[in-house]
C-alpha cells in the first residue's frame, strides 16, 4: 500500500505568533536515507505530543519527526492560544456539548497536565504557557442569556464560574463594549508558537527534527514503512499521521473531513501612550458568548510585546487553501470588530492578518489510533487544536506502542467521520450558514 498526499499545506499570511518572538531554531532538512523506529508527520500540537509520548513510554525508542514547513509556521503558530479544559462545542449555541461533558473535560486536563509538564521538563518559558484562564464575553441580552445558559450547564457539571458585570469587563479589557463576562479559571492562554518551539527543542534532544521536508509519499515495504521526502527518505516500522485535515490529501476519509479557516488579525506593538488610552490589564483573553463570534486577545512582553488579537469569520474550503481575497474579507470585518471594542485606539492599522487551516468532522469525532498496519493517526481536531490537538498525538502514541488509557478508550470508541453532501453543494451551502451564523452573532 502506497499514500500519496495530493497536496502539502499552503498558508496565507505570516504565522504572527512566531514572526513575533524573532527567528526560532532551524532544524536541518532531509537529505539523506535514515532509519527509525517511529516517523512522525507534522510537527504541530499533535505531532510533537506524539512524539514526546513515545519517548516517555519507550526512551530507547528512535524517533524522527518531518515537517513540511519551519516548527511553529503552520497552524501551530496561526491559532488564538486558548487551551481550554472545559465543553466548547463550536457548533452549539453556548459551547455546551450534547455528550459526556465530564469525560470530555477530564480528558482536556489531561492534555493541559501534559503540557504543564513538557513546560517544566523543557524549561519552557511560563510565559508560553500560563494556567490564567479565560472570559467569556457578552455584547448583548442575547450573549448574556448564552453566558447564563452556559454557567447552568457548567454548575450540573459541578464547575464553578465567576460572573463579571460591565464594569469588571472595562477595567479588565479596557473595553465599554461588554455587559458581562463569564470567567473560567483553568484555560491555558499560551504563545502557541514559543510553546511549540520549546517542545520542539526538548524533544530533539533524543529525536531528530527536520523542517521544510514534506512527506511526499509513504508505502509499505516488507515490515517497514518507507517515508520519502523532497530529498531523503526514512525507513521506519511505524508511522504516525499527525496533519489534522491533511489526512483526506493522503487519501483517507475523503468526503468526510470538512476544512476551514478561520482568520485572525494582530496589532503592531502598543507604546505606553496607546496604552495609557486602551486601560484595562496587560493579559487577558475573551472568547465570544456566541461561536461564531469574535475572539479578542491581549498579550505583553513576555508573550512578543504589547498587542491586541481579533480572531473572527470563517471560510469552508475543500481544496485546503484560503485564498488572498478571504484573508482580505475577514480582515475588513476584523478592523470594524475591533473599532467598536476599541474606539480610543481608532485608526490602528493591523501589522498582522493571516488564515488557519482547521479540520472538523460532522459527527464531531476524530480520527486517532490505528489506520492501517503499522499506521497512527492523531487527526481532525474539530477546532479544539491545542487540546485536541495534544490528545489524539498522545493516543496514537500509546496505540503504536499497544499502551490502553482512558485517552486511547475515548477514541477508539469515537465512531467514523459521517460522509459529507457531495461537492459543490456542501461548500456552497456551509459557507452561506457560516456567513448566516456570523451575521446573527451580531455584536457578539
Amino acid at each position: 500500500m502506497t499514500y500519496t498526499p495530493r497536496r502539502t499545506p499552503v498558508h496565507q499570511g505570516p504565522a504572527a505568533w512566531a514572526d513575533i518572538l524573532g527567528a526560532g531554531a532551524q532544524y536541518p532538512k532531509l537529505e539523506a536515507s535514515i532509519t527509525a523506529d517511529i516517523v512522525v508527520i507534522g510537527a504541530g500540537f499533535a505531532g510533537l505530543s506524539a512524539a514526546l509520548r513515545v519517548q516517555q513510554l519507550d526512551p530507547n525508542a528512535s524517533v524522527v519527526v518531518l515537517e513540511a514547513g519551519r516548527i511553529a509556521q503552520g497552524a501551530a503558530g496561526r491559532n488564538s492560544g486558548f487551551m481550554i479544559d472545559l465543553p466548547h462545542d463550536l457548533a452549539s449555541e453556548d459551547y455546551a456539548g450534547a455528550g459526556d461533558d465530564q469525560l470530555l473535560t477530564r480528558l482536556n486536563r489531561q492534555a493541559i497536565e501534559f503540557g504543564d509538564q513538557a513546560t517544566k521538563t523543557f524549561e519552557i518559558s511560563p510565559d508560553y504557557f500560563g494556567r490564567s484562564g479565560k472570559v467569556n464575553g457578552a455584547a448583548s441580552a442575547k450573549g448574556d442569556a448564552h453566558n447564563r445558559s452556559y454557567q447552568a450547564h457548567l454548575n450540573t457539571l459541578g464547575e464553578t464560574a465567576e460572573w463579571l458585570d460591565a464594569q469588571m469587563m472595562r477595567d479588565l479589557t479596557g473595553s465599554a463594549h461588554y455587559v458581562s463576562g463569564l470567567f473560567t479559571p483553568g484555560t491555558v492562554m499560551l504563545q502557541p508558537a514559543g510553546y511549540i518551539r520549546g517542545l520542539a527543542a526538548g524533544i530533539a534532544q533524543k529525536a531528530k527534527i527536520f523542517e521544510n521536508s514534506a512527506a511526499l509519499s509513504f508505502e509499505r515495504i516488507g515490515q517497514s514503512w518507507l517515508v520519502k521526502t523532497a530529498h531523503g527518505q526514512v525507513n521506519a516500522g511505524k508511522v504516525i499521521l499527525a496533519v489534522n485535515g491533511h489526512l483526506e490529501s493522503f487519501g483517507i476519509a475523503k468526503g468526510r473531513l470538512m476544512q476551514l479557516f478561520l482568520f485572525a488579525s494582530m496589532t503592531p506593538e502598543l507604546d505606553a501612550q496607546t496604552r495609557a488610552r486602551l486601560g484595562g490589564a496587560e493579559r487577558w483573553g475573551v472568547t465570544p458568548s456566541d461561536p461564531m463570534g469574535t475572539t479578542m486577545r491581549r498579550i505583553d512582553t513576555g508573550q512578543g510585546g504589547h498587542r491586541i488579537v481579533t480572531r473572527t469569520c470563517a471560510s469552508l474550503r475543500p481544496n485546503m487553501q484560503a485564498s488572498t481575497g478571504d484573508v482580505a474579507r475577514a480582515a475588513a470585518v476584523q478592523r470594524k470588530k475591533f473599532a467598536a471594542r476599541f474606539p480610543q485606539l481608532a485608526g490602528i492599522k493591523m501589522q498582522y492578518e493571516w488564515a488557519g487551516h482547521l479540520c472538523l468532522s460532522l459527527n464531531g469525532v476524530a480520527i486517532a489510533g490505528a489506520i492501517d498496519d503499522g499506521v497512527y493517526s492523531a487527526c481532525v481536531q474539530n477546532g479544539l487544536g491545542t487540546a485536541r490537538g495534544t490528545l489524539t498525538g498522545i493516543a496514537a502514541a500509546e496505540t503504536a506502542l499497544d499502551h490502553v488509557s482512558e485517552i486511547t478508550r475515548f477514541f477508539t470508541a469515537q465512531a467514523k467521520p459521517k460522509k459529507l453532501p457531495p461537492q459543490p453543494f456542501a461548500s456552497i451551502g456551509a459557507n452561506a450558514y457560516l456567513r448566516w451564523k456570523e451575521w446573527r452573532a451580531g455584536a457578539e
